[in-house]
């Protein structure tokens, strides 16, 4: 069977190694504990204190005991070892943080988006009731009315008056 077949055609491909499965949640909260770990004056004390133990170890003891003899092969083989878990676990911390952040950095955005449409809404809601309190009659423009209407009663009870007297 070709590959281009075998990508065509479902079903499953045997693996000689079982899959594991766990869960990236729970991998990657390890995975983030471990790199916060590892950024700590602490971790770097004792790594430090490990180190100079294991040198001091080999170069003081007797040579029954020594593990690691001078050029420390082992030791170096360990911190190799520990380098190269520490990288790819540092990453996906980096990568589970960038994601966060992307999605916090979307959620702003829409808080954003929906401050912005409030604010243009009720922008417009002022604008409207200004107009509305211009077309307004104010206390001003009601007491002249009021005066010229008194003052034209007055003068049609004079007018009617006048009338009245010359009959």
């Amino acid at each position: 069977m070709s590959s281009a077949d075998r990508l065509n055609t479902p079903g499953r491909e045997r693996r000689w190694l079982p899959r594991m499965r766990m869960d990236a949640e729970v991998f990657g909260s390890f995975a983030e504990g471990f790199a916060r770990f590892m950024g700590t004056a602490s971790f770097l004390i004792w790594m430090s204190v490990l180190i100079v133990a294991w040198i001091a170890w080999n170069l003081l003891a007797p040579a029954d005991w020594v593990v690691d003899p001078f050029p420390f092969i082992f030791l170096t083989l360990l911190l190799s070892l520990q380098a190269s878990y520490a990288a790819p676990l540092i990453l996906l911390a980096q990568n589970r943080q960038e994601a966060r952040e992307r999605v916090s950095l979307e959620h702003d955005r829409e808080v954003a988006a929906q401050a912005r449409a409030d604010t243009d809404f009720l922008a417009r809601e002022i604008a409207a009731l200004r107009m509305r309190i211009g077309d307004l009659a104010t206390r001003d423009f009601i007491r002249s009315e009021l005066r010229d209407l008194l003052e034209e009663l007055d003068k049609d009870r004079e007018a009617d008056g006048r009338d009245k007297q010359a009959r």
